[in-house]
């Protein structure tokens, strides 16, 4: 089908897709068209990846819009989201608008209604549900990307509500659910009220094979010589082979640690095919590597760049992780090495992909177990990319005969599986159902299982009263907490009891609910506002009530620790004696009913919150970077997670200790800004000022500098020996409002030798004493600033 055939575009969009090198649709973007995505259709397109899945969401929307509608684009991270906004935004050139939104999940984003495209993550969506945004009812097409992933136990229940309930709010509501193969996108189709669009097709061909020997068998017949020389590696010689071809190379593996050596083996491999040129980009882009971060996680992953290499996982900073994506995507890198998450990410085609581990540890299993059909697929539809590769190859290695044989069988020629929709676990209910109540789209129990009867799971069910049985138990636990109250349930089981005195107590028990209604109580509403899972909201109030004087900064951090909605970092071996110890250290500062050690689980899981709450206190006491990636065993990404994590979660503890009129309000906001800087509490103020992060500031104060106040009266040489960086400090003092920030003529003044060394009478604590009043206080302000002279990443900029 020419572009020419296509009508109900916006003017101006066909010359826009054609100045693109687009002529003609793919087979299943045409035959999406045929199905109706540009007359407002519904439909399910799973086709393969680099396809042309996001051509079809393009008619749709842009058709949507032309008459007169407005579109929503789903992803499912955030990164995919800036990358959708990006494409989108092309379209600003003939009139179309875009706006993305994935953060604060309190707010309902109004400015959003004068957008005709939205992105935005499936999380996100949902809490505009929840807060009332009134846009999303002009919504006329939703766009589901990756659909396929409602299969996932943690994000899958949102993106199944969430689709549920935009179609609740517009019956008519165009949904376009965009998939990689898998084993039932009927049922999808179905469950959507979609037509299907399904198929195979490929702009390029994609070979799959395993290696085995020294050759790759291919799923065709056809073989490839890839002879491994000496002590290397199957991936090194795969690597090798394809790298002289100038092209690229993308190595799956099972674990972080295996991602990074393999990264530093692999760099070897790739270093002596790099000319110049790209040597010294290389060179320049480990450069902005290291200027990421101090941690040893960014020294490894520049010297991996300078050769050529690189690792991808989720323990990267997110500046990292789109420095590598974008390097790979222009060639410069040739070969990265990374945990399946990339697979699933943004967009990151290599000519081969090498699928090096094929099982990994999973706990339910007791052991290795082999990954899922779709997951390895995911990764082996990275090969290839259209205009660029002639061909893609994806690779799995074998040890031998009969390993061969199985990999062929697994995954070679075996069907993905079917999605099946987790919502009936009752972690992802109790969120979910206090939010549809909350929300107003269910005010009794009949109208919620109404609701609930249009997901995906109550078309999967064959378990008869399996959802109405769990749902109740949310229910209850709803009740208990405060969360719901219910209204009228004693007069209909009296009434029903009178009218059939042979009813058993179950069914008197369901007809009283059937009508009852459903009411969310102001915390119920507060704790759906602010996204919280309600079991994190419970711990929470039940700690801060149980709290008998003002709680310590620790105690809040350990108490974050232990919500749901927050992932404590494990215990490793010889660490529950350390962390027992610290325990006894501070029961008297943790909050909430204190486990014995003898109730093991309940015991381990304090344990493993307290060392994350550990983590977070070391962060505010200001603790560089790089000692707290190594004294945690964990990556930049993951302390920014957790940082990230920490602030949202004490920003709910705020709110709700002013919904329960607790005393603590003070303190948790004093512990939620000092995680949100990394400072300890006399640097709050300082950091205020838009470009001070925890290094500067702990710089100025060590030169007497402690106020915003200050930064508008103090010597500007001062002020300059501290910050040393003219522009630097112009800017900041134009940011702390100084009438003349001008820095000509400025020659910068030791604080030392301006007898300006800060209050060093000031104690700041250390370890894991309270910051209310601890009697660890040790440091000085002065040996405070050197202690954080190298903290540069999270902080500063």
């Amino acid at each position: 089908m020419n572009l020419e055939e296509l009508s109900g575009l916006p003017p101006g969009a066909v010359s826009h897709f054609r100045s693109e090198g687009i002529e003609s649709l793919y087979p299943p973007q045409a035959e999406a068209v045929e199905a109706g995505a540009t007359e407002g259709d519904s439909l399910v397109a799973a086709v393969p990846t680099a396809s042309g899945k996001t051509m079809i969401a393009a008619l749709a929307m842009l058709s949507a819009i032309e008459r007169g509608g407005k579109a929503l684009y789903i992803v499912p991270l955030r990164a995919l989201a800036s990358e959708k906004k990006e494409e989108f935004e092309a379209y600003e050139e003939f009139g179309v608008s875009v706006g993305v939104t994935t953060g604060n999940y309190e707010s309902t984003d109004d400015w959003l209604a004068s957008r005709d495209v939205v992105v935005a993550t499936s999380e996100k969506v949902d809490s505009l549900v929840r807060n009332g945004a009134d846009w999303l009812s002009e919504l006329t097409c939703v766009v589901s990307d990756e659909v396929h992933l409602i299969d996932d136990r943690n994000r899958g229940p949102t993106l199944e509500v969430t689709l549920a309930k935009l179609r609740a709010l517009n019956p008519a509501l165009q949904v376009v659910a965009l998939s990689a193969t898998v084993g039932n996108a009927d049922e999808i189709a179905d469950w959507l009220d979609a037509e299907l669009v399904a198929s195979d097709w490929r702009p390029i061909d994609l070979q799959l094979g395993v290696h085995y020997g020294n050759a790759i068998s291919f799923d065709d017949g056809s073989k490839r010589e890839v002879p491994v020389d000496g002590s290397e590696s199957q991936e090194d010689a795969l690597v090798r082979d394809i790298v002289a071809e100038e092209a690229s190379a993308l190595v799956f593996v099972n674990s972080r640690r295996n991602a990074e050596a393999a990264a530093r083996r692999l760099a070897n491999v790739v270093a002596p095919e790099l000319d110049h040129d790209e040597q010294e980009a290389l060179d320049d882009l480990a450069d902005d590597i290291r200027d990421v971060s101090d941690s040893e996680t960014s020294t490894d992953l520049a010297a991996a760049v300078e050769k050529g290499a690189a690792f991808h996982h989720a323990g990267l900073a997110s500046d990292h992780r789109s420095l590598v994506e974008d390097a790979f995507r222009d060639r410069l890198l040739k070969v990265i090495s990374a945990t399946p998450t990339l697979a699933a990410g943004v967009n990151t085609p290599a000519r081969r992909v090498i699928v090096r581990d094929w099982r990994r540890f999973d706990p339910t299993a007791g052991g290795m177990a082999p990954l899922d059909v779709l997951e390895v697929h995911q990764m082996m539809g990275r090969a290839g990319r259209p205009g660029l590769d002639p061909y893609g190859e994806a690779v799995l290695l074998a040890k031998s005969h009969d390993e061969q044989d199985e990999l062929f069988e697994r995954y070679v020629w075996a069907d993905p599986e079917d999605v099946r929709s987790k919502l009936a676990a009752e972690p992802a209910l109790r969120t979910h159902v206090l939010a549809t109540i909350a929300s107003g789209f269910a005010r009794t129990r009949d109208g919620l299982l109404s609701f609930m009867n249009e997901t995906l799971y109550a078309s999967q069910t064959g378990e008869r009263g399996r959802l109405e049985s769990v749902t109740d138990t949310v229910l209850d636990y709803l009740e208990r907490n405060d969360f719901i109250e219910r209204e009228g349930a004693g007069s209909t089981q009296t009434q029903s009891a009178e009218d059939d005195p042979f009813t058993s107590a179950a069914d008197l028990a369901a007809e009283a609910d059937r009508d009852v209604e459903l009411r969310a109580t102001n915390l119920g509403h507060t704790v759906s506002r602010l996204y919280l899972d309600p079991m994190s909201a419970a711990e929470i109030v039940h700690g801060l009530e149980s709290a008998d004087s003002r709680p310590t900064a620790m105690g809040l951090y350990q108490l974050i620790a232990r919500t749901p909605d927050m992932y404590e970092l494990y215990l490793r071996s010889g660490e529950d004696d350390t962390y027992g110890q610290l325990y006894y250290e501070l029961e008297d500062e943790l909050l909430g009913e204190k486990p014995s050690e003898y109730e093991e689980d309940r015991f381990e899981d304090w344990l493993s919150a307290l060392k994350t709450g550990a983590l977070l206190k070391d962060w505010a006491d200001e603790m560089d970077e790089d000692r707290l990636t190594e004294r945690y065993s964990i990556g930049p990404g993951d302390l920014r997670g957790k940082v990230d994590t920490a602030e949202w979660l004490l920003g709910a503890a705020e709110t709700l200790a002013a919904e329960i009129d607790s005393d603590w309000s003070v303190a948790v906001r004093e512990a939620r800004a000092r995680v949100e800087h990394g400072v300890r509490e006399e640097l709050l103020e300082l950091v205020s000022v838009r470009g001070v992060g925890r290094k500067r500031a702990r710089q100025l104060y060590a030169a007497g500098i402690e106020t915003p106040a200050d930064l508008r009266t103090a010597d500007k040489g001062v002020i300059l020996g501290a910050l040393r960086g003219k522009k630097t400090a112009k800017t900041i003092l134009e940011n702390a409002g100084r009438d003349d920030p001008s820095m000509d003529g400025v020659t910068p003044i030791d604080a030392d030798s301006a007898g300006a060394t800060g209050d060093s009478g000031t104690d700041t604590e250390t370890g894991s004493g309270d910051d209310a009043g601890s009697d660890e206080r040790a440091r000085s302000n002065a040996s405070a600033a050197a202690d954080a002279e190298d903290q540069s990443s999270l902080g500063d900029f």
